[in-house]
């Protein structure tokens, strides 16, 4: 049977600020680890937040140039998880209430909608060690991010890779981000699905978090393709599920079910 892939992006961007999202922190790659941080990064009892106008102003510049529109309500919210490298136990973001929708990227194989564009911060790094223990670096906690999400118009893994090129390029030329991938300033989730040509239905999709290149992105979605056509064409079920790409191995492990 023939299968054609759906797929969806979620571009996080760190937008070039000198100060992170909620705090006088300067926003700088590279420093001594836990050097830029304050009680308002790490989320400490009593702490207040207040927004970054410059980091609102690169977030509307990016949608502009990217046709989006400036929603007449946004706001802010508190999205709770536990992670090691998140110290506050949440994440302050825009999920419910984006600041900006709609837009658009032509590529090649068709006209790629945005869904949203919405404001958020950043976690902070883990530094893995060998024997299997990390150390976490707060720095990152707080780096203003948009976060670009794509309509599932995304049929194949080449036109993936176009649309995340185009852009990185348009990005680049708003002025809103470096979008070095190697830094972590430009990151990748990608949402993907088969179902056999002609249906309309959505397949069940896998997510793979935070790919760092166009070339692991590609690879990755075209590795996730072929593994969802040999569940089916074996006559299993697609269980939605969040995967790990592994670049030097080639292949996907899967972190967690849904």
């Amino acid at each position: 049977m023939k299968y054609e892939p759906v797929i969806g992006l979620e571009v996080h961007v760190e937008l070039k600020t000198k100060k992170k999202l909620f705090c006088g922190c300067e926003n700088i790659f590279g420093a001594e680890p836990n050097s830029m941080t304050c009680p308002i990064c790490r989320g400490l009892p009593g702490s207040l937040p207040v927004v970054n106008r410059e980091a609102v102003y690169l977030a509307i510049r990016a949608g502009a140039a990217l046709g989006c529109e400036i929603n007449k309500v946004s706001g802010f919210a508190r999205k709770n998880y536990f992670y090691p490298d998140l110290p506050k136990g949440y994440q302050i973001t825009q999920s419910e209430y984006p600041l900006m929708s709609g837009g658009k990227i032509d590529t090649a194989s068709g006209i790629v909608g945005i869904e949203r564009i919405h404001i958020e911060e950043d976690a902070g790094k883990l530094k893995y060690d060998k024997d299997g223990s990390f150390q976490s670096d707060f720095n990152r906690c707080g780096v203003p991010l948009i976060e670009i999400v794509s309509k599932p118009d995304i049929h194949s893994s080449a036109q993936a890779a176009e649309y995340l090129k185009k852009l990185r390029l348009i990005l680049l030329y708003a002025g809103v981000s470096d979008c070095k991938m190697q830094e972590g300033s430009l990151r990748c989730d990608i949402n993907l699905s088969i179902r056999p040509e002609g249906q309309k239905e959505f397949g069940i999709r896998s997510e793979h978090k935070n790919v760092n290149s166009f070339s692991a992105a590609y690879r990755a979605m075209q590795y996730e393709e072929k593994r969802q056509k040999a569940v089916l064409d074996a006559g299993g079920v697609i269980e939605q599920e969040t995967r790990r790409w592994d670049d030097v191995k080639g292949v996907s492990t899967i972190m967690r079910t849904k």
